[in-house]
């Protein structure tokens, strides 16, 4: 059995990866943390998730809690880069979803990778949304310069940064393709006189609405016709179910800094 700790398990992503850990075949919740502060300290994770006593008490102690896992899971807003560093100290694989990490973070989880950590990093779990990626990728290398590309990503109303971290994942994934840097073309949204648009620039558009779990829809367009390539996620499962299938992968994996395209042999 794979033993796993959450991050932030009392949290939307957080009940959910307790609730389909708990189910599994071949995993075994290990461990829960929350913020110090958290007024759910102490109490069983499961009854907090809904899933039932899981005998695993909510602490802020992750150095007391990563003794003896085998993998960590991060979709939290906390210090993950120290969290990512205490995981691999005790031998722990670490999955991080976690979106609006800095240059400097990932700088630093790239150096852990490289220093024997096995770690999976993605602004985005979904399994769809990787095929996305990569269809974008595609997709952008074959209509070549002709097509204008513009991104519009919707999330619920309580999501704090912008664009998504998905947005730019797929826009990242566009720009490899035309071997072209993301800030040399990224346009983020328009207002007032703008002038014509400009040719090869990526229009990334952030809308914030409800309770909607996450929509990507990538647009090429050029005189004549236009192609559309949409993802809409309607249950937070399809990023937990991604990020038990990373945890799976980084289990005998070598150490590296692994992606969900590596995940899912996309790359």
């Amino acid at each position: 059995m794979i033993k796993v700790i959450v991050i932030g398990a009392a949290g939307r992503m957080g009940k959910r990866l307790v609730n389909l850990i708990t189910e599994s075949h071949d995993m075994k919740l290990s461990g829960a943390t929350e913020y110090p502060e958290s007024p759910l300290l102490g109490q069983d994770v499961g009854l907090v998730a809904g899933c039932g006593s899981a005998g695993v008490k909510i602490s802020n102690d992750l150095k007391s809690v990563v003794k003896g896992a085998n993998a960590l899971i991060d979709f939290s807003t906390g210090p993950v880069v120290e969290n990512a560093k205490l995981a691999v100290a005790a031998g722990c694989a670490v999955v991080i979803g976690t979106t609006a990490l800095s240059p400097a973070d990932k700088a630093e989880l790239k150096k852990l990778a490289n220093s024997g950590g096995r770690i999976v990093l993605s602004s985005n779990m979904s399994i769809g949304v990787n095929m996305l990626s990569k269809l974008c990728a595609v997709t952008a290398k074959t209509l070549g310069k002709d097509y204008d590309i513009e991104i519009v990503e919707m999330h619920h109303n309580k999501k704090k940064d912008a664009p998504s971290g998905t947005a730019l994942m797929l826009a990242e994934s566009i720009v490899k393709a035309k071997n072209v840097a993301l800030k040399d073309k990224a346009v983020y949204g328009r207002e007032g006189m703008t002038g014509e648009r400009k040719k090869g620039e990526i229009g990334i558009h952030a809308v914030r609405g409800g309770d909607v779990v996450g929509d990507h829809t990538v647009i090429f367009a050029a005189d004549g016709e236009r192609i559309e390539l949409i993802h809409k996620a309607s249950s937070r499962d399809t990023f937990a179910k991604g990020a038990l299938r990373a945890v799976r992968f980084l289990h005998n994996a070598t150490p590296g800094l692994y992606n969900m395209q590596d995940v899912l042999g996309l790359n």
